[in-house]
């Protein structure tokens, strides 16, 4: 069978089976307006959701049937993203741990850390976190000063981390740490799995604009690891890092689903029509432009699976994708507001708070999984060849630099 192509009647049966799988368990999402400020019950829905794919084999289908996968084709992956494209997103809340963590321990894990691991992630019996930044490395991540170092059959880790989702949910995490302070700061970095009961980790909220508290500080005190848990190679964290953050950018720009999606214009037009104002020729125009960004974005995201499809790990051309995703939020929150009006400040109904949630929620969409600046920069140097800003850190031992509370 090949890898790329299923033949029409297999294709069919797939798709027909992947149908009758979402029409009864893709249902949304709905709080009923409950509050959900550390984003417990929407995580708890998408773990649900993906426990009953994985128990009809259909979860992590292109990863080996070993680790906890469904064994199957990336054409059957293209066929379910289409599929799914229908029915409203069941999984966004494991984002993180799907999209990210899961790839990488694929891609970089040991026999024995896949066996151990990506079944339990694929079915979402465990939910995994990102930490990379920290208060003094958010997009200079390579100047991060959470440390490593090395006692016997064990590692110790001392440092802080921020901005980690949903890290008081989470049973696992990867985490980047400085084991080499005596070379450059991106050569001194290994990555490492930490599970997030350990002894010396603490988790903190972060209290946001919006009302939430799914972000969080992660302290660790003389925290011990054994030493099975480096993943990848030693003194290999940036490049692996690297990897991660394209995968990251990957999973915000392109989503869980295949083919056009143009979910928010469509909220917006069905929000519109009942209010009255879907007629109104300048919201019309603006409406038209998401639904432009929106296709475009899909387009983009079917080129860089392709890309995953042929085997390569996601490169620079995703910073394209997340960059479009953050222009579509900024439109999204403007057409919106403009759309239900004072609804936006103050409601009566719990259920309308959402508008407003949104509207906030926006604003850090420009920052997460690398700002905006960033990603031009990315796609300036790595994509468009254009020549690299100034480092005047180049080659100087991350020991001597002045970073973070380091004093050089």
């Amino acid at each position: 069978m090949a890898d790329d192509v299923l033949a029409p009647e297999e294709d069919e049966a797939f798709r027909a089976r992947c149908r009758a799988f979402l029409a009864e368990h893709a249902t949304g999402i709905d709080l009923g307006g409950r509050p959900d400020p550390r984003g417990e019950l929407r995580l708890r829905a998408a773990q649900r959701f993906q426990q009953a794919l994985a128990a009809a084999g259909l979860a992590g289908l292109t990863y080996p049937s070993e680790y906890g996968g469904a064994g199957l084709t990336k054409a059957h992956d293209k066929a379910w993203r289409e599929e799914y494209s229908a029915y409203p997103n069941m999984t966004y809340d494991l984002l993180i741990s799907h999209g990210m963590c899961l790839p990488m321990l694929a891609e970089y894990g040991n026999h024995d850390q896949k066996s151990a691991h990506l079944a339990r992630i694929v079915s979402a019996e465990d939910v995994w976190c990102q930490m990379f930044s920290e208060p003094g490395a958010g997009s200079d991540v390579a100047s991060l000063q959470t440390r490593a170092e090395r006692d016997g059959d064990e590692w110790i880790i001392n440092g802080q981390k921020v901005w980690t989702t949903l890290a008081h949910l989470c049973s696992y995490g990867i985490i980047i740490a400085r084991t080499d302070p005596d070379v450059p700061k991106h050569a001194g970095i290994s990555m490492f799995i930490v599970p997030m009961d350990s002894e010396g980790v603490e988790v903190r909220p972060i209290h946001q604009i919006d009302g939430g508290t799914h972000f969080n500080e992660v302290f660790f005190t003389d925290v011990r690891i054994s030493v099975d848990n480096l993943l990848g190679d030693l003194n290999n964290g940036w490049r692996m890092a690297t990897a991660m953050l394209m995968y990251e950018r990957v999973a915000i720009g392109s989503g869980t689903t295949g083919g056009i999606s143009t979910d928010r214009t469509d909220r917006l037009i069905e929000a519109a029509r009942k209010r009255g104002l879907d007629r109104d020729p300048a919201l019309r125009q603006k409406l038209m432009r998401l639904h432009i960004l929106e296709t475009c974005l899909s387009l983009v995201a079917m080129r860089t699976r392709a890309e995953l499809k042929a085997g390569r790990t996601p490169g620079p051309g995703g910073s394209v994708g997340k960059l479009a995703t953050v222009q579509i939020a900024d439109l999204h929150t403007e057409v919106s507001m403009a759309i239900v009006g004072a609804s936006g400040v103050a409601w009566e109904d719990e259920a309308d708070g959402h508008w407003q949630r949104q509207a906030l929620t926006s604003l850090q969409a420009g920052i997460a999984g690398g700002t905006s600046e960033i990603q031009r920069n990315i796609i300036g140097d790595r994509v468009l060849g254009l020549p690299r800003d100034i480092s005047v850190d180049r080659g100087v031992p991350f020991k001597d630099l002045k970073v973070g509370t380091q004093a050089g």
